[in-house]
């Protein structure tokens, strides 16, 4: 009875440790990337709308997009050390998965899109504007962000830090949702700021896509056992294909508002279907693992 006591007591001490690490990561994540974020926007207030934004809000924008990241290696060097920020760093080099996950993080995106170019012409009739960026100047946008881009420096905290954490508390099904509202509530300020691609957008749409969007990733990482490197390749690949069919925004005075096109209604539509299957799948296979071990108890 004193041992099992003793097992049970070292679990909630785990879990209260989790919670603990995962409540300063995220608030530490927010307090430096919205201070970043949210200098940068009174900045650019200024600025005529279609101007550039400058090296010094750039950079602002830069260090704000590397806070989960730098935060994430941080914690983990004051839990573990060395061993906990190795442990981060070295998913990133975790290349040797199937060649169909390859295809899946790049093409996901690029699939979506073309379909929603298909819907369109069928409800509409008429086909909507393309994006004119050449495939393969595309393509090495996605390798070249994947290796130097912003992605290593949300993904190390994002899926690296937070997305474990999160799924050993709540299932990763829950916790691919649950991350995703964080996800997109994080790039609000940039809703706010005259140059970002963002801006003028609705952002109960960008939320509700970005959610599908995490749940797709959180399904990528299932697949290939933790990989950062592929988690990155996707972002990078979302990024850099959502533009083959861009949406057309209506500027609005309040990002908060649900106007948005009917493009925009359509992906955050399509993105939400294959989401749907993926939560399925993972949710009945945490039910399978949880059912073997009591039946092994």
């Amino acid at each position: 009875m004193a041992e099992l006591q003793a097992v049970v007591a070292r679990k909630i001490e785990r879990r209260q440790s989790s919670a603990g690490s995962l409540l300063g990561f995220f608030a530490l994540t927010f307090v430096v990337t919205w201070t970043c974020f949210i200098s940068a926007v009174a900045l650019s207030g200024s600025l005529p709308l279609g101007a550039g934004l400058g090296p010094g809000i750039n950079a602002l924008i830069l260090l704000g997009t590397f806070a989960p990241s730098l935060v994430a290696l941080a914690l983990a060097a004051r839990a573990e050390r060395g061993a906990g920020v190795h442990a981060l760093l070295s998913r990133l080099f975790e290349w040797r998965v199937k060649a169909r996950w390859y295809g899946f993080a790049v093409g996901y995106m690029a699939a979506i899109k073309l379909t929603v170019a298909l819907v369109h012409r069928l409800v509409t009739g008429a086909w909507p504007r393309f994006g004119h960026e050449a495939w393969y100047l595309m393509a090495a946008a996605v390798v070249f962000s994947t290796l130097v881009g912003g992605q290593a420096g949300e993904e190390i905290g994002w899926r690296g830090y937070a997305l474990p954490r999160l799924a050993a508390r709540f299932g990763l099904a829950r916790a691919s949702i649950m991350l995703g509202v964080i996800w997109a509530i994080w790039h609000l300020p940039l809703f706010y700021l005259r140059g970002a691609d963002t801006y003028g957008q609705s952002f109960p749409v960008y939320l509700l896509q970005v959610t599908a969007l995490s749940v797709a990733i959180a399904w990528l990482y299932w697949h290939t056992h933790g990989s950062l490197l592929l988690t990155m390749l996707m972002h990078a690949a979302i990024n850099n294909t959502k533009d083959i069919v861009p949406t057309v925004a209506r500027t609005a005075a309040n990002p908060l508002t649900p106007n948005a096109s009917l493009l925009a209604w359509l992906g955050m539509a399509l993105l939400w279907i294959p989401a749907g299957y993926f939560l399925i799948r993972m949710r009945n296979a945490e039910l399978t693992s949880r059912s073997g071990d009591s039946k092994a108890a």
